[in-house]
C-alpha cells in the first residue's frame, strides 16, 4: 500500500474520530481504510489505535507517531503548494550551459533582458567547449551547436550554425583573393582545432560537387575568437560560423571568400532533460533564446561585404605584383 495515504487516513481517522468518517474523507470503503492503518501497524509492530463500535482513541504510540505524521504529511502539502507557486511564476536559480565562443559573444544580452522581465529568477551560466552531462551537474538548459549524439535529451532548434571562408583585406593585398577552392590548398589556413560536426573545410559548387580543403594549417586553435582575432590582423583565411565571423564581416574588416559555393551548415539548439512538467523558468528562457535568433539570426542579417564588393581590384593589384615576383 502507499505510505503516505495510509498515513493520511490514519490522521484523518485521528482527526474525524472514525473510521468511517476518514474513509469518506478520501472516497474509500470503511474496509479499506481499516486496511491501511493495519498495515501500518503491522509494519510498525505496534497499535496505534484502540477501537470501539463507538470511538477512536490513541495510544501512547499512536499519540506519538500521530504528531510525526501530521508533520510529515504538513510538511509534503507545503512542498505542493511551494512548488505550485513556482510553477505559477518563473522563480528560482535557472542553470544554463553552453560554448565559450557563443555563450561570449551571443547570450549576454539574452540574458540581461530574461533577467530584467523576471525579477524573480536568478541565473548561473557555465561556460565551456566540453560536453556537460545536465542531470549530473544540475544544468537546466545547455546550448549545444551541430548533430547532437542520441542521449534521450529534448532539443529545440534555435537557429542555423552557418559556416564561412574570409580573410581581411591586408591579407588579401598581399596574397591576393582566392577564386577557386584549389586555391586555398597553398593558402595560410587558420582552423578550429576541435571541430567535433563540421569536419573539414567543405565547399560546394552549383552542380553539387564537394571540394574538401585538407593539408596543414598556419594555425590552429581551439577557440573561435581567437581565429577572429587572427584573420583581423591578417594572419590567414579563417574557416568557421558567421556568428563569430558575420558583424566583422559586415564592418568590412574582414571578406567572406568564395560566395558562390556553399559552406556546412549546423544547428545550434537547446536541450533539457525533459519536456514533461517543464518549470516556467526553463520555459520562458527557451522562448527568449528561440525568438532573439530563429532562422535568420542578428548576424546573419547583416549585409556582407563579399570579395567581389569592394575589394576586387585591391585582390587583382595584389594578383599581379605576385606574378611580377615570380618573373
Amino acid at each position: 500500500m502507499d505510505r503516505l495515504t495510509s498515513m493520511a487516513l490514519f490522521v484523518a481517522a485521528v482527526e474525524e474520530g472514525s473510521l468511517a468518517a476518514a474513509a469518506r474523507r478520501f472516497g474509500l470503503s470503511a474496509a479499506m481504510a481499516g486496511k491501511h492503518v493495519s498495515a501500518i501497524e503491522t509494519e510498525l509492530g505496534a497499535r496505534l489505535l484502540q477501537r470501539t463500535t463507538r470511538r477512536l482513541s490513541l495510544t501512547d504510540i499512536g499519540q506519538t507517531y500521530y504528531g510525526r505524521c501530521k508533520a510529515i504529511l504538513d510538511a509534503y502539502d507545503e512542498a505542493n503548494r511551494e512548488a505550485s507557486d513556482a510553477q505559477a511564476s518563473a522563480r528560482g536559480v535557472l542553470r544554463v550551459a553552453a560554448p565559450v565562443t557563443f555563450g561570449a559573444m551571443h547570450l549576454g544580452e539574452v540574458v540581461a533582458k530574461y533577467l530584467d522581465e523576471h525579477p524573480h529568477v536568478n541565473i548561473e551560466v557555465s561556460l565551456s567547449d566540453r560536453y556537460v552531462d545536465l542531470l549530473e551537474t544540475g544544468v537546466d538548459i545547455a546550448v549545444r551547436i551541430g548533430r547532437l549524439p542520441d542521449s534521450g535529451l529534448v532539443a529545440r532548434r534555435l537557429a542555423p550554425c552557418r559556416m564561412v571562408i574570409c580573410a581581411s583585406p591586408a591579407y588579401l593585398e598581399r596574397y591576393g583573393t582566392p577564386r577557386t577552392p584549389g586555391d586555398l590548398q597553398g593558402a595560410q589556413r587558420l582552423t578550429f582545432s576541435e571541430a567535433v560536426s563540421a569536419g573539414d573545410w567543405t565547399l560546394v559548387d552549383a552542380k553539387q560537387h564537394a571540394h574538401i580543403i585538407g593539408g596543414p594549417c598556419r594555425m590552429a586553435a581551439n577557440n573561435t575568437q581567437m581565429l577572429l582575432a587572427a584573420a583581423l590582423a591578417g594572419a590567414g583565411i579563417a574557416y568557421g560560423p558567421t556568428f563569430v565571423f558575420g558583424e566583422q564581416i559586415a564592418l568590412g574588416k574582414l571578406v567572406a571568400l568564395l560566395p558562390q559555393y556553399h559552406t556546412s551548415e549546423l544547428t545550434i539548439q537547446a536541450v533539457y532533460p525533459s519536456a514533461r512538467h517543464l518549470s516556467l523558468k526553463v520555459r520562458h528562457f527557451i522562448d527568449y533564446l528561440a525568438a532573439a535568433f530563429g532562422d535568420e539570426p542578428p548576424w546573419d542579417r547583416l549585409q556582407p561585404l563579399t570579395a567581389g564588393k569592394g575589394h576586387a581590384g585591391g585582390a587583382r593589384a595584389a594578383d599581379s605584383k605576385a606574378r611580377r615576383t615570380r618573373r
